[in-house]
């Protein structure tokens, strides 16, 4: 045989190996074909969302969290009124050190579930101050709060059980009911005549849980806790409330909607946030009676399968929970400023949904105007968003307003005559 021939030989077999198959050309181009068809689904969905107004763009902050920030692209400090910052503690001087100094003592993070080799005496020591701050027997840390709705219902309730929940609930308790084999039960939004009649509708069931947020964080209004604790006690149901919009600056001790209505001893189970009022770095917590606890630690699925709460976490919240243990006074000033915006927005002729909570929405209707006005509002030096479908329903677009503790009177003013001129140049107002 000649070398060349030789050569032949060898070749083809390799040749047959490197090159692909008709088989595996058509898996190729099916599969380019489902990718291609899958992003012009996506584009069109896309193109929907800018056509209709309700496009969320995300504004890029280069300073730290505050009332006071730095915006990409715009020029100057900017007054924030749409942060989660209640209480003005996501940059307090103790709570930053705090958190510096656990990073340095304890680590970046765990690596690690809790079960296995991730609780450290500090998430011990948090969940111990949240209790007492509650006044609950126990409490469980999870990454969120929407974690701790996640993990929450399907441990507690099984087949045999009922769920109760308002309509406008948080997003996050919907998916949290919707995973738990509960029957459920929607009520109209704070209507107690509505749960009442839920509640004989389920009278069957092995255990009952009435679900509302404590605080409707897309209306800043307050749930009827006395009067849904009544009715609870009445056909031998158990309470639950969210407090994420509450906790740390409602009621007297800023201990939230419960103690705001005097129903602390009336509420079985809570849960709320420490990425709000108490730090606003990140985390989540469920607060209630010891037994559930413990149960939530061997069967919820969040808080057995997420890694621990990083150190530096732990120690920002533990440090905004002893502030708000040693004293109330930061709490106690939210009302006035709550009212000052309110009122003089009112005078000026918005309309601000809610009542007396410093979430403040500014109804405006259409979505694309509240883009609009928001983005002016920037112009202006104020930092605000548009809320529209499907983060609020159809039609009932606003730019919700949320004051804070840290903002001064002198912010708020500046903050209401830019909404003025605003709405001046929108024709909302006169």
């Amino acid at each position: 045989m000649s070398l060349r021939s030789a050569a032949r030989t060898l070749v083809k077999p390799v040749w047959g190996i490197l090159r692909p198959s008709v088989s595996v050309l058509n898996r190729s181009y099916a599969a380019g074909a489902a990718v291609t068809e899958a992003r012009a689904v996506l584009e069109n969905e896309l193109d929907a969302i800018r056509a209709a107004g309700t496009w969320k763009a995300e504004r890029i902050i280069t300073s730290k969290q505050g009332s006071h920030i730095n915006v990409d692209g715009s020029r100057g400090s900017i007054l924030n009124f749409c942060a989660n910052n209640y209480l003005g503690l996501s940059s307090h001087p103790e709570v930053v050190r705090a958190g510096v100094d656990t990073l340095q003592t304890y680590g970046a993070g765990l690596s690690s579930v809790r079960f296995i080799c991730g609780t450290q005496d500090i998430h011990k020591h948090l969940e111990k101050k949240l209790a007492e701050f509650h006044e609950r027997e126990d409490c469980i840390l999870y990454a969120s709060c929407f974690d701790a709705n996640a993990g929450l219902f399907e441990v507690l309730l099984g087949p045999d059980d009922a769920v109760l929940s308002d309509e406008l609930n948080h997003a996050s308790i919907i998916d949290g009911i919707r995973l738990c084999r509960a029957k459920r039960l929607r009520y109209k939004h704070m209507d107690l005549s509505d749960l009442e009649a839920k509640l004989k509708e389920s009278q069957s069931s092995r255990m009952r849980l009435v679900v509302t947020d404590g605080v409707f964080s897309m209306d800043g209004d307050v749930a009827p806790l006395t009067g849904i604790c009544d009715l609870a006690e009445q056909y031998g149901a158990m309470v639950f409330i969210d407090e994420c919009h509450a906790t740390g600056f409602l009621g007297s001790r800023g201990r939230g909607t419960d103690e705001l209505l005097g129903v602390m001893d009336r509420v079985q189970i809570v849960n709320s946030t420490l990425g709000k009022a108490l730090g606003g770095a990140a985390g989540g917590y469920t607060v209630g009676p010891k037994p559930l606890i413990d149960l939530l630690r061997q069967r919820s699925r969040p808080y057995l399968f997420s890694n621990s709460l990083p150190p530096a976490v732990v120690g920002c919240a533990t440090r905004a929970v002893e502030l708000l243990l040693a004293s109330s006074e930061i709490a106690q000033s939210m009302t006035a400023k709550t009212m000052r915006f309110r009122d003089r927005m009112t005078e000026a002729g918005f309309t601000i949904s809610g009542t007396a909570h410093p979430i403040c929405p500014v109804m405006l209707g259409d979505a694309r105007l509240a883009s609009l006005m928001s983005d002016d509002m920037l112009k202006l030096g104020v930092y605000v968003i548009g809320f529209s479908f499907p983060v609020v329903p159809k039609g009932k677009a606003r730019i919700r307003v949320q004051i804070s503790a840290a903002h001064s009177e002198e912010d708020i003013d500046r903050c209401v005559d830019a909404f003025i001129q605003t709405g001046r140049k929108h024709g909302v107002v006169s």
